[in-house]
């Protein structure tokens, strides 16, 4: 799975909006989900919170005022209280979003 993850070179892609990222990543992720969390989804967060890492690092590259990591971190806790359903992994990092 992270090698799958790290395939997507989420940080080059600052051509796609927020919403596009989501609707490439959440069918993968859904289906790891659905798969792999079935019975110990706790051990999926590790993992999920590293997606989330990798969220960040595109927010970074993507805007430059948010070059900044905590910027980027406050961004994107911000956008997932606002879209708390926009990826499949927030379900389960509710609370973390964090990096």
């Amino acid at each position: 799975m992270g090698r799958e993850v790290r395939s997507w070179h989420l940080h080059t892609r600052s051509d796609l909006s927020f919403q596009e990222l989501a609707r490439r990543m959440n069918p993968v992720v859904a289906g790891w989900l659905n798969y792999y969390g079935r019975f110990r989804p706790w051990e999926l967060i590790p993992f999920m919170m590293r997606i989330n890492a990798y969220l960040v690092r595109w927010i970074r590259q993507k805007y430059k005022r948010l070059a900044a990591k905590r910027k980027a971190i406050g961004k994107m806790q911000e956008i997932a209280q606002r879209y708390p359903r926009m990826f499949a992994h927030w379900r389960l990092t509710a609370g973390a979003v964090t990096v």
